[in-house]
């Protein structure tokens, strides 16, 4: 199901009716959605560091954007994610294409595949996030060198919500760091080849989060083995490299 139109059925879910007429149906429905799955988040991130890292209930995810600066502009052009069950991946994903409010960069184009044509009827940013919030519902949110996706994350939710972003999003970084001090291991690409991960689809969103699930398995495997159980463990142990 194409992301705006989930989000339509939850509007009905929300509202209660079966057809919706007005942009003020839309708004406080979106506006419910996002509090109830902001509600969720923040009363699991306490949890979540004391949670055994086997039975973690995560949204792994992947941005594309078209630059690296949200505060001058650049634009999130599309969203993919994966749901992990504890050491397991389910199969349950989100994905969709964001229409950006400029020109897609040419050099953007040339890396994700992305351009105008296909984002033409896309989601806005605000209803894609809106969708992604409701589908990572309460689960801890894990990305591969998180800042870029956090830095996007807290810009446009406050600038199109107007709402601090306080999910956790777990950087992959840290397990790969406390399992891996002797390599230096940067890029997606570095860590699957190191990891013999196949690298399909690279710089598609949910291509993407399903490698970095795939990246996350293998170390958080490796930090349980090192006597981490839980994320406060990875990050004391992170603190004393």
């Amino acid at each position: 199901m194409h992301a705006f139109e989930a989000f339509t059925q939850l509007v009905r879910t929300l509202t209660g009716k079966s057809t919706i007429s007005t942009i003020t149906d839309v708004q406080n429905a979106e506006q419910l959605a996002f509090l109830r799955s902001l509600k969720q988040q923040q009363s699991r991130n306490k949890e979540a560091l004391l949670t055994p890292l086997d039975q973690l209930e995560l949204v792994v995810f992947d941005i594309e954007t078209t630059g690296f600066r949200p505060q001058k502009g650049d634009e999130i052009i599309s969203i993919g994610a994966v749901k992990m069950n504890g050491l397991q991946v389910v199969e349950e994903t989100f994905y969709t294409l964001v229409k950006p409010t400029q020109r897609i960069p040419r050099n953007i184009i040339e890396l994700t595949g992305i351009d105008q044509e296909m984002t033409a009827k896309a989601p806005t940013l605000r209803e894609a996030l809106l969708a992604f919030l409701v589908f990572a519902k309460g689960c801890t949110l894990v990305a591969h060198h998180a800042n870029h996706e956090r830095n996007f994350m807290k810009h446009y939710s406050q600038q199109l919500l107007q709402t601090p972003f306080n999910q956790r999003i777990v950087d992959t970084a840290f397990l790969i760091q406390i399992c891996e001090y002797n390599h230096t291991l940067v890029t997606l690409d570095d860590v699957c080849l190191h990891q013999q991960i196949p690298i399909i689809g690279r710089h598609h969103a949910l291509s993407d989060a399903k490698m970095t699930a795939q990246v996350w398995l293998k170390y958080v495997q490796q930090a349980m083995n090192l006597g981490c159980d839980n994320l406060q463990d990875v990050y004391e142990r992170f603190a004393r490299l």
